[in-house]
C-alpha cells in the first residue's frame, strides 16, 4: 500500500438496486471526482460532507455514464481520515463498474479487500478490534451477533483489554525499578501487593474474555443442526414450519430429498445451520444413495442431531436401527403427528424415554410444538451458558488465541511472585503477557497478521 494512491471501488453488493456507491480515498480523490463530474449547479464548490447533483461523464467523449449524487468529504473527518469521495449512482451492476473502470483508467488504483478499513487502522481512526467487528457486522447471521460486534465497534473488547494491558504497565515499571536498583537496602517489589493486583486486575478479566471468546465463536458460526429419519416422516415439513416458508418440497413419495438442503434459523440470537436431509433407507436408487452419503457426512458434523419418526406409524424397527447409528451424537428425538396422535399413545410407542433421550412431540403439518422444539434446541447447544446473553463483546479466534498464552504467561507470573523470583525473571512474564494483549488491540502487530485480517473483507469496505 503506497501512502500517496488514491484508491476506489464498489462498496455495494452485486446485484440491482436502488442506489449503488462507488468509493474512493486518498489525496486526489477530488480531482478526480472532478475529471468525470458534471455538477447541475455550474456554482458548485465542493463543500466538505455535501451531497451534489449531476452527472458522471467521459472526459474524452462527453458520454454520460449516469445520473449521480456525489459527495466530497476532506480529511480527516472521513472513515480513512484520509479525502474521500462517495458517488452514488443507480445500482446496475453495468453502470457502477462503467463508473469504476473510468476511474482506473485516469490512475485510481483499485482497492484490496477491506482496504478502506485498514486505512482507518492504519492512520489512527479505530484500533485493530474496531476494524475485526466491522467483519463481524457484515457476516452476523442473528441480531445479536450484530449487537455484539456493534459494542465491539464501540470499543468494548478495546476498553477490557486496556484496562489489563493498563495494570500490566503499572507492574511492570514497579518491577523495572527493583531491576536497575538492585542493591537499595529497601524491598522495591511487594510481591504480595502485585499477586492481588495480578489476581484481579489481570487473571480474573482476562479469563472472563476467555469464556467470552467460547461463546462468541457460537454467535459468529451457529451451530449445525441436522434433521435426521427415514423416509416421509415430515423432515422437509419440519424445515418448512421452522422456516415459515416453503424451503423444501413435501411429497408422500420416498426419496423426495436427494440432497441435503440448508437454511439459517434464528433463535434467540443463536445462528442455527438447520440442515434437512435424504431420508435414510435401504433399497434407495443411485441418486438417492448420493443424498445418504451426503447426510451421514452432515450428521458427522453436527452439534445437535433432531431424529424424527413418524409417532402415527410407530417407533419401528427400521427407525430404531437408523437411531443406533446417530446415538454418537447429541439427540433431541421428535414425534411427528401429534395432531393426531395423543401424548399417551407416543409414549407407550417409544421405549426409550428411560435411556434418559429427550422425547418432544410436534406437529410439523400443523406447527404444533415448534416453540417447545426451538427452546429445547437452545438449550441443547447453550445449556448453562444464558450469560453470553449479556456480554457486550466476544474475542474471536485470534483474540481467543492470544488471550490464551496471555493467560499462560500471567499464571507463570502468579507463581513466580509466590516463589519471590528475583525481578528480572518475573519482568519476563510480565512482558511476555503485555506483547499478547499489545497484539489483540494492534499497538504491535506484525504485517503478516494484518493480510490475514483484513484479507476476510469484501471489497469496497
Amino acid at each position: 500500500m503506497a501512502n500517496n494512491d488514491t484508491i476506489a471501488a464498489i462498496s455495494t453488493p452485486p446485484g440491482a438496486g436502488g442506489i449503488g456507491i462507488i468509493r474512493m480515498s486518498g489525496a486526489l480523490s477530488l480531482t478526480f471526482l472532478q475529471t468525470i463530474f458534471q455538477p447541475a449547479d455550474s456554482t458548485c464548490c465542493f463543500e466538505s460532507h455535501h451531497l451534489y447533483y449531476g452527472r458522471v461523464v467521459h472526459p474524452d467523449s462527453d458520454r454520460v455514464l449516469d445520473e449521480v449524487l456525489a459527495v466530497f468529504m476532506a480529511a480527516p473527518k472521513t472513515y480513512t481520515r484520509e479525502d474521500v469521495v462517495e458517488i452514488h449512482c443507480h445500482g446496475n451492476v453495468l453502470v457502477l463498474q462503467s463508473i469504476l473502470e473510468l476511474l482506473l483508467n485516469l490512475g485510481v488504483r483499485l482497492a484490496d479487500p477491506g482496504e478502506f478499513t485498514k486505512l482507518a487502522y492504519l492512520n489512527g481512526r479505530i484500533d485493530l478490534t474496531r476494524a475485526e467487528a466491522v467483519i463481524d457486522i457484515l457476516s452476523a447471521k442473528t441480531r445479536k451477533g450484530i449487537e455484539m460486534a456493534q459494542e465491539q465497534l464501540g470499543g468494548s473488547l478495546y476498553e477490557q483489554v486496556d484496562a489489563v494491558r493498563s495494570s500490566l504497565v503499572q507492574m511492570r515499571a514497579v518491577v523495572e525499578v527493583a531491576i536497575d536498583f538492585p542493591d537499595e537496602d529497601i524491598e522495591i517489589v511487594n510481591h504480595e501487593a502485585l499477586l492481588l493486583q495480578l489476581r484481579d486486575d489481570v487473571i480474573k478479566p482476562l479469563k472472563r474474555l476467555e469464556r467470552q471468546a467460547e461463546h462468541g465463536k457460537i454467535i459468529r458460526d451457529g451451530v449445525s443442526v441436522v434433521i435426521v429419519g427415514l423416509p416421509n416422516v415430515g423432515k422437509s415439513s419440519l424445515l418448512n414450519t421452522l422456516l415459515q416458508e416453503e424451503r423444501a418440497l413435501v411429497a408422500p413419495i420416498p426419496g423426495t430429498t436427494r440432497d441435503t438442503i440448508e437454511e439459517y434459523l434464528d433463535i434467540q440470537g443463536l445462528p442455527v445451520r438447520i440442515v434437512d436431509t435424504a431420508g435414510i433407507r435401504q433399497g434407495a436408487d443411485e441418486v438417492e444413495v448420493m443424498g445418504i452419503e451426503r447426510a451421514r457426512k452432515q450428521i458427522d458434523q453436527a452439534d445437535l442431531v433432531l431424529f424424527m419418526f413418524d409417532g402415527e406409524r410407530g417407533f419401528q424397527e427400521s427407525d430404531r436401527e437408523l437411531l443406533e447409528t446417530v446415538n454418537h451424537k447429541q439427540l433431541l428425538v421428535l414425534a411427528n403427528k401429534s395432531d393426531i396422535v395423543s401424548p399417551l399413545q407416543v409414549k407407550n410407542i417409544f421405549g426409550f424415554t428411560e435411556a434418559g433421550l429427550p422425547l418432544i412431540q410436534i406437529s410439523a403439518k400443523e406447527q404444533q410444538g415448534i416453540a417447545a422444539l426451538k427452546e429445547s434446541i437452545y438449550q441443547a447447544v447453550v445449556g448453562g451458558k444464558d450469560q453470553w446473553q449479556e456480554e457486550s463483546c466476544a474475542p474471536n479466534v485470534r483474540h481467543k488465541a492470544a488471550l490464551n498464552f496471555a493467560v499462560a504467561a500471567a499464571i507463570r507470573l502468579e507463581d513466580g511472585l509466590k516463589s519471590r523470583l528475583s525481578s528480572d525473571l518475573l519482568a519476563i512474564d510480565l512482558q511476555g503477557c503485555l506483547e499478547q494483549l499489545n497484539a489483540i488491540v494492534g499497538t504491535t502487530t506484525t504485517d503478516d497478521v494484518l493480510d490475514v485480517v483484513f484479507k476476510q473483507f469484501c471489497l469496497g469496505k
